[in-house]
């Protein structure tokens, strides 16, 4: 299947348009038939009859065609909005499903990158790769826009953006692009063909690049004037070795200028290192013996070499036989982290310790002519000891004192993009493994929390155990608070989240920052224009806030005072199209920063911050969580946070919220709060849960609040009770449980009790469970809970029935 063809943006026709031009014809009409009648008969009054008759005809034509349009109108039309997204991404690979998630169409790239038309998410892209691409796709359908920042796909490196699209945003369109990285075949066609190609033709340098094949594919004018003779010539797909010849003595010279022709002297090089068909960047310099181009000691090199090295994109640098460098160009020094204005003496003093004998012993067998052709090593560079680098070294030849070609890519960008992908790979896996250690500790702590409820109810203040009663649940509830920080970085916790503005939050907070930060630190508070509504948990963002403000003056503490700002601000799509961001999908956000005045925090611990138990306090002074929350918490919220340091000036915390568009409330049974009093109840409730201890006091507390309780272990056996005859008022159910879950049991029990009133209780984030459940008029209740919050969201359902 290929795609239809990409259509430009137009302007839809004006919807009267069509009407107004009936108007216009029937009044005409009228009018000229009424003249013609008048000139015939002479009468008046007939004239004007069949007039007015005209125009009652046309004006029935019209109410009819509004009141049965035709079908494409009555359809909506064409859907414009769809094409024109596709259209705007000329370039990538293109995608569209519809709602059912059925492929509707795709570009031919599309089929070239996946191997066919697969429908995605479903590609060939390895397992994390499809997982990846599932939750974009969800996070389209939820927020319009959903994106994965590296993938793989046939060893290609991609990225992908997922939009919600169509008229109706009934489609996805799935889009994918290449990361940037240094295509050296196309720099190396731009320098010959452009005027660096010119620049080395006035150096006396000829230069060509020929394919594996040894085919020539392009080449400067001065490369052309002499092998073919005449500046216009086609050389392009001709055998390079036929374009030369040698004599006996292997003196190479264009076959065109014959044995009269100057000498030349060849120098080729590989573009990619260690592939023997690939692509050769072959120069050529006249060997005049009476000037010839040989070194003019261990400073530097001749001109026509100087000239080539330094334009090269490639990191060059060329040493004597004794291993001593004589040439590095900016590339090389850029890449192997040459501080400006120094010249190391050997390429082993670039490298660690341990690498030293290899790339000196390599250098000295290709200096004297040991081996033939180039090899890589991987060596670690003392600037960079963490990211092994290939050092590609050739044997030269005819280059006077020049004897050993070393060759060092320049890999920052992709060392970047590598240390991003593991680094968000490390942290979904810790927030996986936290999140499933805080689920199962909400259970033990739901039962520890209610036993404690339950004997305090036989305990009164002044008992002998009654204070041993509350410490335990005392440090019950810290232990809750450290599993809610858990499943906040796991982006798993449950929030309430709603639609506010940012400035409004950070008003209610302003007067417990004011106290936090103390006497010897400013606050100063501004407020962007035109700033958007987002959707996030008031509580939760405020305590992402005062836990960067508290940070912020904890790195003041040593410089006795500073300031801290907190800013609020818009910033549309444009300026992150602008930004070249590859993590900040293109939307309108509503952003926070809250900078300070401090001691700023070093390069080598910036990556870490976000990370869990990380922390740069005394021990007994941090848990390593407050940063890792944050993260959480601005993440779940769908937003972005980034992190700027200098030691020395401070640091500055952004966090950038999608501006959200309101959509319609999803129907939800909300808990009231009740008094004491109120909690009592009376009716049957089937309590399904599959962990004993927390089954077995829920049940406990129930049946002290006044109900009849039954209970079911998992799915199967609440639904045998079910249709055991017994008369259920309510179901109160775990969502995970072995054999049959929450969700699969409660839609098959609605099918016969469809007004059966649910509540849900789950160690899991209500955000993450509302996705995957997909039904209304159900409520839910967190773990850890005690035997009183029990008690208010079951009276709180009874009384919703």
């Amino acid at each position: 299947m290929s795609a239809p063809p990409l259509l430009t943006n137009r302007p839809d026709p004006l919807p009267d348009a069509p009407d107004r031009m009936l108007w216009a014809m029937i009044g005409g009409g009228a009018f000229v038939s009424a003249l013609l009648i008048l000139y015939a008969t002479a009468n008046s009054v007939m004239a004007a009859a069949f007039a007015a008759a005209i125009v009652t005809a046309g004006t029935l034509m019209i109410v009819f065609r509004r009141l049965y349009p035709p079908a494409d109108v009555q359809a909506g039309g064409i859907d414009w909005s769809l094409t024109r997204e596709a259209a705007d991404n000329d370039g990538a690979a293109i995608a569209i499903t519809d709602r059912a998630g059925r492929l509707v169409c795709a570009n031919n790239l599309y089929g070239e990158w996946f191997q066919g038309f697969a429908t995605p998410p479903s590609l060939p892209i390895g397992q994390g790769g499809v997982t990846q691409l599932t939750a974009a796709g969800r996070e389209a359908w939820r927020d319009g826009l959903g994106s994965v920042d590296l993938i793989e796909a046939n060893g290609a490196r991609l990225a992908a953006r997922v939009i919600r699209s169509g008229r109706a945003e009934d489609h996805l369109l799935w889009r994918f692009t290449r990361h940037r990285t240094l295509d050296l075949r196309a720099e190396a066609r731009r320098l010959i063909e452009g005027d660096g190609g010119d620049r080395l033709g006035e150096a006396g340098i000829m230069v060509a690049l020929v394919g594996g094949e040894g085919r020539v594919r392009t080449a400067n004018r001065a490369f052309i004037v002499r092998a073919a003779g005449r500046p216009d010539a086609a050389i392009e797909g001709r055998d390079f070795v036929t374009m030369l010849t040698s004599d006996r003595e292997g003196v190479l010279r264009f076959a065109e200028e014959g044995p009269k022709g100057n000498p030349l002297r060849l120098m080729q090089m590989p573009l990619e290192a260690g592939m023997i068909e690939s692509p050769t960047l072959i120069f050529l310099i006249d060997d005049d013996a009476a000037q010839p181009e040989r070194f003019a000691g261990k400073s530097g090199t001749g001109r026509h070499l100087q000239t080539l090295l330094s334009m090269l994109p490639l990191g060059l640098a060329l040493t004597d036989r004794d291993g001593r460098f004589l040439f590095i160009n900016e590339a090389f020094a850029r890449a192997a982290t040459i501080e400006p204005g120094t010249m190391p003496v050997y390429p082993g003093d670039l490298v660690v310790r341990e690498d030293k004998a290899a790339v000196a012993d390599t250098v000295r067998r290709f200096g004297t002519g040991q081996q033939a052709l180039s090899g890589d090593i991987a060596v670690r560079l003392r600037a960079n000891p963490e990211e092994p680098v290939a050092l590609t070294i050739a044997g030269a030849r005819g280059l006077g004192e020049a004897a050993v070609l070393l060759s060092l890519k320049d890999t920052s960008e992709e060392s970047k993009l590598k240390r991003q992908a593991e680094q968000a790979t490390k942290m979904q896996a810790v927030g996986q493994l936290a999140g499933g250690v805080a689920h199962d500790f909400n259970n033990i702590l739901t039962a520890i929390i209610g036993h404690c409820d339950l004997m305090l109810m036989r305990h009164a203040p002044g008992d002998s155990d009654y204070d041993d009663i509350q410490q335990i649940r005392s440090n019950s509830n810290r232990a809750a608070s450290l599993t809610r920080q858990l499943l906040a970085f796991s982006r798993q916790q449950t929030l309430r989240p709603q639609i506010l503005q940012l400035p409004d939050v950070i008003s209610e907070v302003s007067n417990l920052l004011k106290r936090l930060l103390g006497e010897t630190v400013v606050l100063e508070v501004s407020h962007g224009r035109d700033l958007g509504a987002v959707r996030a948990d008031p509580g939760q963002l405020e305590q992402v806030i005062v836990n960067l403000a508290v940070n912020a003056r904890d790195a003041m503490q040593g410089r006795g005072g500073g300031t801290v700002t907190i800013q609020t601000f818009a910033v549309p799509a444009s300026e992150v199209r602008q930004m070249g961001s590859e993590l900040l999908p293109i939307v309108d956000y509503t952003a926070l920063s809250i900078s300070d005045t401090g001691s700023g925090i070093p390069p080598e611990i910036l990556p870490k911050i976000f990370e869990p138990f990380f922390t740069t306090k005394e021990v007994g002074k941090g848990t390593g969580l407050g940063l890792s929350t944050v993260y959480g918490i601005v993440k779940q919220s769908g937003g972005f946070i980034f992190a700027d340091s200098k030691p020395g000036e401070g640091t500055r915390f952004t966090i950038y919220l999608p501006v959200h568009h309101v959509d319609p409330a999803v129907e939800t049974v909300k808990p009231t709060k009740l008094k004491q009093g109120e909690l009592w109840g009376s009716g049957t409730i089937l309590l399904v849960e599959d962990e004993d201890m927390v089954r077995a006091v829920a049940e406990r507390a129930l049946t002290r609040h006044g109900y009849t309780v039954l209970t079911a272990s998992n799915g199967e056996d609440a639904l045998e009770v079910l249709n055991s005859g017994a008369a259920i008022d309510m179901l109160i159910s775990d969502v995970v449980m072995p054999t049959m879950d929450g969700p699969t049991m409660v839609r098959i029990a609605r099918k016969t009790w469809p007004d059966l009133p649910i509540l849900f209780m789950s160690g899991y984030a209500e955000e993450q469970l509302r996705k995957s459940i997909d039904l209304d008029r159900v409520a839910f209740l967190p773990k850890p809970f005690s035997v009183q919050q029990l008690a208010e969201a079951a009276r709180s359902v009874m009384e919703a029935k």
